[in-house]
């Protein structure tokens, strides 16, 4: 079992997305808990992936390429988590903030929260505050997660919270954050509830954040 997570990591920070798919597949006829699969193959791998770029080792085609293979694999994987996780825990509004256009980490939260039974609204990149309100009114939802990578666009997370709060919608809500440029102390001082270090962290966030406000 370990050598075909190992290889699945690999496979991944390669960007080989056909041996990522494959052997996805391969672990799960073996009955590799997709769970597994999901944290130690294809989280561990992009784990590598991320602190490399933060270290300038490698640069965002790279990234965008790791991504692209973690896709594959995940819509392999998908459909096992959902089933895996029948009950429903709730629904999650995502997107990029206005003026940033990088998605890959939102996209990382979105895979997350899907296979761990939650529904995910992603509104995309470059939303307006005005959307972020709009789709709120519209789901409902109990999770608000707003995502930056570039830190001239910490503002627009700032405003959008704003917007929210204005809106009367935050009491009915959990806001989070993350990014790269986003810190703890960031996400307190904007008035957010929650704050994570990467996708898999997120999840764990949300949960804890839900039972706490008396929104599961």
């Amino acid at each position: 079992m370990e050598e075909v997570l190992r290889r699945i990591s690999d496979s991944l920070i390669k960007g080989d997305a056909s041996s990522v798919e494959e052997l996805v597949a391969h672990a799960l006829e073996q009955g590799v808990n997709p769970r597994l699969i999901m944290d130690d193959g294809l989280v561990a791998g992009m784990a590598v992936i991320g602190a490399r770029f933060k270290n300038d080792e490698i640069y965002l085609p790279e990234v965008m390429i790791a991504a692209r293979a973690m896709n594959t694999g995940l819509r392999v994987l998908e459909p096992v988590l959902r089933n895996a996780n029948a009950e429903f825990k709730g629904t999650l509004v995502l997107g990029t903030v206005r003026g940033d256009l990088h998605d890959v980490g939102k996209n990382m939260v979105s895979m997350m929260f899907r296979g761990s039974g939650f529904d995910v609204i992603d509104l995309g990149i470059d939303v307006a505050e005005s959307m972020f309100v709009e789709k709120i009114k519209e789901f409902r939802p109990q999770i608000v997660g707003l995502s930056a990578l570039l830190s001239t666009t910490l503002p627009a997370m700032k405003s959008t919270i704003e917007a929210i709060n204005e809106a009367g919608l935050h009491d009915r809500t959990i806001i989070l954050v993350g990014g790269a440029p986003v810190t703890l102390e960031f996400a307190k001082e904007i008035g957010a509830d929650g704050w994570a270090p990467d996708a898999a962290s997120a999840v764990d966030e949300a949960e804890v954040l839900l039972k706490q406000k008396g929104l599961r």
